[in-house]
C-alpha cells in the first residue's frame, strides 16, 4: 500500500516525541478528550527566557497575543509589554486580569470608542497608524484631561502604518497635540524572517530616520517598537537548535541598535510556537487507489502552519506512545471536513496505524487556535489546555460548539 505512484512524492518520516511528551499528551488526550490544542507554559517561559538572555537588558521583550491569546494565563515576567491590537484582545486582558499598564494598544482600525476603552483601561502606549488615529488618541487625552505616550508607525509597503512624510510632518508639529507624547517609533515590515541581513537592513534605516528627525526637528526617539519577525523551523529541523541559532545571530545587530535607542522587540510567532501540540484521533482509515487515508476528527479548521503548501510540507509529527521499530506505511492525514482541501498532510511515514491511535502535531502553538477556519461546516472548536510541572493539566477552554453562530435568527 504504497501512494509514491500516485503523488509523485517520497514519503517522509514522522517526528518522534520524546517519552516526556508522550506522557503528557496521552494524559491529556486521555483525561480531556480529542480533538485538543495542549500549550506547555514551561516551554513559552523557557522562550522567553531564552531570547531575554540573547538580547540582554537593554532590550525590552513584547509579546503579540494575537499569537496566541490563552498564553496570557501563564504570561512570564520578563515580558515587559504585551501587544494588543484589537477591541476583543482588549477584552481579553481585562477579563484575566492581565497587567493593562503594560499593554501597548496597537492595531490598524481604531474607533473613537476602542481608543476611549484603552484611554480609561490606562494602557502604556498607544500607536498610531495613520493620522486619523493621532486625533482620536490625542482628542481622548485632552477631553480626559490627561496626556498619553504614543508611538507613530512607520510603514513598509503595505496599508499598515505612516510614510516618512506624514510620520516627519507630524513630529514636526508635535505641539499642536497637548494630549499626547510622542516617544518613538514602531516598524513591524513580516513575519518568518530567516535572514539576519533583512533585519540589519531593518534596523539601519531606522537608525537612519531616527537621525534625520533628531538632526531635522530636535526628536529624539525614547522607545523603539520592532518586530524582529524572526523565523519559525517547520519542517526541516524540528528541534530548538535551528531557531535558536538563528536567535543568536539576530541578537548581535538587536544589541548593537539598542546602543543607541531604547528598544522594544515585539514578537509573537517566535516566542509562542515551540509550546504548542495539536492532539487528534484516528477515526477512519480506508486504501482507495492505493493511498491510505486516515480520517482524523480535527481538521484544516484546527491546524495552520506557516508556509503550508497543500499539504505537501511535513510537520512535526508523532503517534502518541508510538516506539520506533514497528512496520510502518504512507498515510494521507485528512481531518473531517466535508472538502478535498482538509488535508492536514499530503504523505508521511508513520507506524502503522489503527482506528483510535492519537497523533500529535507539535510546534504549533502560534496562530492555530486563533487561525483557522473554525466555524466552516459548524465543527465544534476544539478544548484548549495548558500544563507546566508546577500546576500539571488545566482545562481553559471547553469544547465550543460553533453551530450557533451559523444558526439564522427567526425573524
Amino acid at each position: 500500500m504504497d501512494i509514491n505512484t500516485k503523488s509523485g512524492l517520497s514519503p517522509l518520516p514522522m517526528s518522534h516525541g520524546n517519552a516526556a511528551d508522550n506522557i503528557r499528551h496521552s494524559s491529556a488526550a486521555e483525561k480531556f478528550g480529542t480533538p485538543c490544542y495542549l500549550f506547555d507554559t514551561d516551554v513559552f517561559a523557557k522562550r522567553a527566557a531564552d531570547v531575554s538572555a540573547a538580547f540582554g537588558e537593554r532590550v525590552g521583550l513584547c509579546y503579540s497575543i494575537k499569537a496566541n491569546p490563552f498564553l496570557l494565563a501563564a504570561l512570564p515576567e520578563v515580558f515587559r509589554y504585551i501587544e494588543v491590537c484589537s477591541p476583543g484582545e482588549l477584552s481579553i486582558c481585562e477579563k484575566i486580569g492581565a497587567p493593562l499598564d503594560k499593554i501597548i494598544f496597537s492595531g490598524v482600525n481604531k474607533t473613537e470608542e476602542d481608543v476611549a476603552r484603552a484611554y480609561a483601561d490606562g494602557v502604556a502606549i498607544f500607536t498610531a497608524e495613520s493620522r486619523l488615529h493621532v486625533r482620536l488618541i490625542n482628542n481622548c487625552a485632552v477631553k480626559n484631561g490627561g496626556r498619553v505616550k504614543l508611538i507613530l508607525r512607520l510603514a513598509h509597503g503595505s496599508q499598515f502604518g505612516m510614510d516618512k512624510a506624514d510620520l516627519t510632518d507630524i513630529i514636526a508639529h508635535r505641539e499642536q497635540f497637548a494630549g499626547v507624547d510622542i516617544i518613538g517609533l514602531h516598524y513591524f515590515t513580516g513575519t518568518q524572517k530567516t535572514k539576519v541581513k533583512t533585519i540589519a537592513k531593518e534596523l539601519e534605516l531606522l537608525d537612519e530616520f531616527c537621525q534625520e528627525l533628531e538632526s531635522g526637528y530636535g526628536f529624539k526617539a525614547q522607545h523603539i517598537e520592532y518586530g524582529t519577525g524572526l523565523g519559525v523551523e517547520y519542517y526541516k529541523d524540528f528541534t530548538e537548535d535551528s531557531d535558536l541559532a538563528l536567535l543568536a545571530e539576530a541578537a548581535e545587530v538587536v544589541k548593537a541598535f539598542a546602543e543607541k535607542y531604547p528598544l522594544t522587540v515585539e514578537m509573537g510567532r517566535f516566542f509562542a510556537a515551540q509550546c504548542g501540540s495539536y492532539l487528534t484521533k484516528v477515526m477512519d482509515i480506508k486504501t482507495t487507489n492505493d493511498i491510505n487515508y486516515v480520517i482524523c476528527d480535527g481538521g484544516i479548521n484546527h491546524l495552520n502552519y506557516y508556509g503550508q503548501n497543500m499539504a505537501m510540507k511535513v510537520p512535526p509529527i508523532s503517534l502518541v506512545n508510538g516506539t520506533d521499530g514497528e512496520n510502518t506505511s504512507d498515510y494521507c492525514l485528512c481531518g473531517s471536513l466535508c472538502t478535498t482541501a482538509d488535508i492536514l498532510v499530503r504523505k508521511v511515514t508513520l507506524p502503522e496505524l489503527k482506528r483510535g491511535d492519537i497523533l500529535a502535531f507539535d510546534k504549533c502553538g502560534a496562530y492555530s487556535v486563533a487561525e483557522g477556519i473554525s466555524a466552516f461546516l459548524s465543527r465544534a472548536m476544539p478544548k484548549v489546555a495548558l500544563y507546566s510541572k508546577a500546576e500539571g493539566l488545566q482545562l481553559v477552554r471547553e469544547l465550543t460548539e460553533t453551530y450557533p453562530l451559523n444558526t439564522p435568527q427567526r425573524r
